[in-house]
């Protein structure tokens, strides 16, 4: 095969845990081969429509939208949304002649990554999670490559097309060494202060807020700690109003502009388990609270922390009990310096530095 034919597909988003991988991997397949050429494919109306072409590359969409698992009117035109995105994922295979589609999971992969199946293209699914979904399970089935980031793989996909090589990361999470003095600088922290990050994501996590405004008086009670509390564009205006957000050691923000200097100055993590932000935090090599959400499919956030905490490289609160638990998780860490180290120490270890890469050359082996 000559380099200049390379065509390389590329189907996920919906949440930035597909979308953020799908443009990693990408970017690790142009770094090792630039001249290959690609095409996305996501939903028309999802993130995905603006985040890859900022990234720098083609896109198109797809109508497929998920179906509501509560009673509405939106799932009657469920299935003529999917025959829609079927018969055009056909048609956008069979114009750009891809050598190898690639699927993060998302709306879209379904429709694209059966209709290479069925033109007998290689597939390569990058499952984030340690609960594979259902269509991805499906899809698994005639997949060449199953690339994943947790043990035990094989209850869900054919154990010979396995590969483990973590989940693919943006770049600046890489590399934090000597960003601490920048990121102090950057978020105005006292460099003399443990630092508590807690973050609930762009849309904001509920649960999270509120165990931060019930719990004025621990943060009262120790002005040593400062906190960086990322509450969401969704409630905003909501709690950066509350009692909590206006205290001298706390700040309350719905956006976190460079992720990687927060990291740089964290000492404790409260996060939610999604994939993403799991595999991220294991390269962050930090002490880490995980708060699963309880809203998601097949409850995967509570199966994704339980393999962190399975190996005592996390310690997991219910979010039932955030309210009440939380805090003290984070001071027992803030406390004793030999249970810090040990959970840093122990999360670094599952890190997966090279996993864009890693998935990259799989995918020149399907070509090969």
């Amino acid at each position: 095969m000559s380099k200049e034919a390379v065509k390389i597909l590329i189907t996920g988003g919906g949440t930035g845990g597909h979308v953020f991988p799908a443009i990693a991997i990408a970017d690790a397949i142009k770094k090792l081969r630039p001249e290959t050429e690609f095409l996305f494919v996501g939903a028309i109306g999802k993130m995905e429509m603006e985040r890859v072409p900022k990234a720098g590359y083609a896109i198109e969409g797809l109508p497929v939208a998920g179906f509501q698992r509560s009673m509405s009117l939106k799932n009657l035109s469920f299935p003529f949304k999917l025959l829609k995105s079927l018969w055009r994922a056909r048609n956008m295979v069979k114009r750009f002649q891809p050598d190898v589609v690639i699927g993060t999971g998302g709306y879209a992969s379904g429709p694209i990554m059966r209709a290479a199946q069925r033109s007998g293209i290689p597939t390569l699914i990058q499952e984030q999670n340690s609960y594979a979904g259902v269509t991805n399970k499906i899809l698994g089935r005639r997949a060449a490559k199953i690339c994943v980031a947790y043990d035990h793989m094989e209850q869900f996909f054919p154990e010979d097309r396995i590969v483990f090589t973590g989940n693919p990361v943006r770049s600046d999470i890489l590399h934090l060494e000597g960003k601490r003095e920048e990121g102090i600088r950057h978020y105005n922290l006292d460099p003399n202060k443990k630092t508590l990050v807690v973050i609930g994501g762009s849309l904001g996590a509920r649960t999270l807020n509120n165990a931060m405004r019930d719990n004025v008086e621990f943060f009262e009670q120790n002005p040593d700690i400062q906190v960086i509390w990322q509450c969401g564009k969704f409630y905003e205006y909501e709690y950066s109003a509350m009692e909590t957000a206006k205290l001298p050691n706390v700040q309350c923000t719905a956006f976190i502009d460079r992720m990687d200097l927060l990291y740089a100055t964290a000492d404790v993590i409260v996060s939610r388990a999604g994939a993403l932000s799991i595999s991220e935090l294991c390269l962050v090599g930090k002490p880490v609270v995980l708060v699963p959400s309880p809203n998601v499919a097949e409850d995967h956030q509570t199966k994704n922390a339980l393999a962190l905490v399975e190996k005592g490289a996390a310690r997991l609160v219910r979010d039932a009990d955030a309210g009440e638990k939380l805090l003290q998780e984070v001071n027992l860490i803030l406390e004793s310096e030999a249970l810090a180290f040990s959970l840093g120490e122990s999360i670094r270890q599952m890190g997966r530095p090279n996993a864009a890469e890693a998935i990259a050359r799989e995918v020149f082996k399907l070509m090969n």
